[in-house]
């Protein structure tokens, strides 16, 4: 165990050390020390390609314990649920299920939608324009905008209305 000590004082990266070292322990010698466990980093850090023992503290020994018990209970549950599959794989699953890749003509569709959506809020009075976009797209309510506005939630509500009518009636016609 000395000789141990001494080749972890001295070096400063992570020593590798025979693999009876592995779970040694030792008792603190003084009112400072902190306990002491050995851990290692292959089990832990997969770009390890090789044993690398390292002495850290009990806390981070047995918050790796804690995360290895939690690991074996979250794989053992998705084994008796028959949940082998999720989608946050990072094997692309999600990504495609998320995020469809548009092809040009679609993203090119979606570009002149846009272009006419806003020419028409700009047709649209000033105050119906300025209240569907903070309602549409800066996702504020009605009564948020109202309080900003200083009148009553209905009055809000109710131009909000008109304009999306209004808007209607100019996208049919420049269709």
């Amino acid at each position: 165990m000395g000789l141990l000590r001494v080749m972890l004082a001295r070096s400063h990266s992570p020593v590798p050390l025979p693999a009876a070292f592995v779970s040694v322990t030792r008792q603190p010698t003084t009112e400072t020390e902190v306990n002491m466990a050995i851990i290692n980093l292959r089990d832990y850090y997969p770009f390890y390609t090789s044993d690398c023992f390292m002495e850290v503290s009990e806390e981070v020994a047995e918050m790796f314990k804690e995360f290895d018990r939690k690991e074996a209970a979250y794989r053992l549950r998705t084994y008796r649920h028959k949940a082998y599959y999720s989608l946050d794989r990072d094997d692309g699953l999600e990504h495609e299920a998320v995020f469809v890749a548009l092809s040009p003509h679609e993203l090119y569709e979606r570009k002149v939608t846009m272009q006419e959506l806003h020419a028409a809020i700009a047709n649209l009075p000033n105050k119906q324009a300025k209240r569907i976009y903070a309602h549409f797209i800066l996702g504020m309510t009605k009564q948020d905008i109202a309080r900003a506005e200083g009148v009553h939630e209905k009055v809000v509500r109710v131009a909000i209305e008109r304009g999306l009518r209004r808007l209607e009636k100019i996208l049919k016609n420049s269709l």
